[in-house]
């Protein structure tokens, strides 16, 4: 139940801050949003992002392309 909470508080934290940044799945729905809280200074959404990046390596690339802010330190 937790999962769906965070999964449901996530989705419409993303609807609602999300700028240019455009979901194409569900997982990525959720990166973004923990992207975002991040940013806003959730140390927990910054863990369990970097936990889904690493979770999620094979699309690395894709989002390189998409999301090149998630990147930052690699530039």
């Amino acid at each position: 139940m937790t999962t769906f909470k965070l999964f449901a508080a996530t989705a419409v934290l993303t609807a609602t801050l999300m700028g240019p940044a455009f979901a194409q799945d569900a997982r990525e729905a959720e990166i973004i949003g923990l992207h975002q809280l991040c940013d806003h200074g959730d140390r927990k959404a910054c863990v369990h992002f970097g936990m889904m990046m690493q979770q999620n390596h094979d699309r690395a690339e894709a989002w390189h392309h998409t999301h090149p802010e998630w990147f930052w330190w690699e530039h």
